[in-house]
């Protein structure tokens, strides 16, 4: 039996450590080594952590988490100059006065698991999500791409089956009228939360473990690192993640991101929402 335990938030950093190889290089099957020494974190990793960051530094009702995200994205971003950031949020990390820009990249939806694990409440979740993501995503398929992963990390955390989430993410924000296997050899890269969000999230949705989900993002093709970087935040709190896996993603990472993910996992438990 492989060993798993639930650990917070590594789930969007195993992903996206996974397909940061493929990003420009797409692989079209599910047959590759999962953590090659070829691998490294991006972005995706580094601003996911940094809303960590904020999510742990804000006050306990959240009333200043649009500005601590601020000002933690800025603190923590700016020491990694080159892992990949989009030009547009490039600019606004190393601004003095930083202003949404009405984008509805997929950068929105790869960073907000972790106010999937902190909300209480979905309603609360979303409020989480649309606090750190309007900061620089305002544009509605921005918040949109955000939020529906959020909720689809909460819903997964908090017992619900892989059938229920799906029907809650029809019903409210994709219509998934696609397999994986009808779009893997024709998707193509694309940035933006509409044709990211519901890629990603199916991947998970016809998973059979953490490890296959990851294989079905990045199966795919087109945005490697993000697709399976969402996949995994919710895959994780699905599933939960090996303890090997664990174990070596965890190298990928430097002293500084390790610190905020550990003190990340460890005041953040799992919490289920009040019925």
């Amino acid at each position: 039996m492989i060993e798993r335990e639930v650990f917070l938030l590594i789930g969007a950093i195993i992903g996206d450590i996974a397909g940061s190889r493929f990003e420009w290089f797409n692989q079209r099957s599910k047959d590759f080594e999962l953590l090659s020494p070829k691998c490294f974190f991006t972005d995706d990793s580094v601003i996911s952590l940094a809303i960590c960051d904020a999510l742990m530094k804000c006050t306990e009702n959240f009333s200043d988490l649009s500005d601590q995200a601020v000002s933690s994205m800025q603190e923590v971003g700016r020491h990694y100059r080159h892992c990949g950031y989009g030009g547009s949020f490039f600019r606004w990390m190393y601004s003095n006065n930083p202003k949404p820009y009405n984008s509805y990249g997929n950068g929105a939806a790869m960073r907000v698991s972790g106010c999937g694990h902190v909300g209480t409440s979905i309603n609360e979740v979303k409020q989480l999500s649309r606090s750190v993501t309007e900061v620089t995503h305002n544009h509605p398929e921005g918040l949109k791409g955000a939020e529906a992963t959020a909720t689809a990390v909460f819903l997964a955390r908090t017992g619900k089956s892989i059938n229920e989430i799906k029907n809650y993410i029809v019903k409210n924000y994709y219509s998934l009228d696609f397999t994986i296997d009808d779009i893997r050899e024709t998707y193509k890269y694309n940035e933006t939360c509409q044709d990211t969000v519901p890629q990603a999230l199916e991947a998970f949705f016809e998973s059979t473990d953490f490890e296959d989900a990851i294989r079905n993002a990045i199966s795919i093709g087109g945005d490697s690192d993000t697709l399976a970087a969402i996949t995994g935040s919710v895959a994780e709190a699905y599933y939960g993640v090996p303890t090997s896996i664990r174990k070596r993603a965890i190298t990928f990472l430097d002293e500084r991101l390790l610190e905020i993910l550990l003190e990340f996992e460890s005041r953040y438990p799992a919490k289920i929402e009040d019925k």
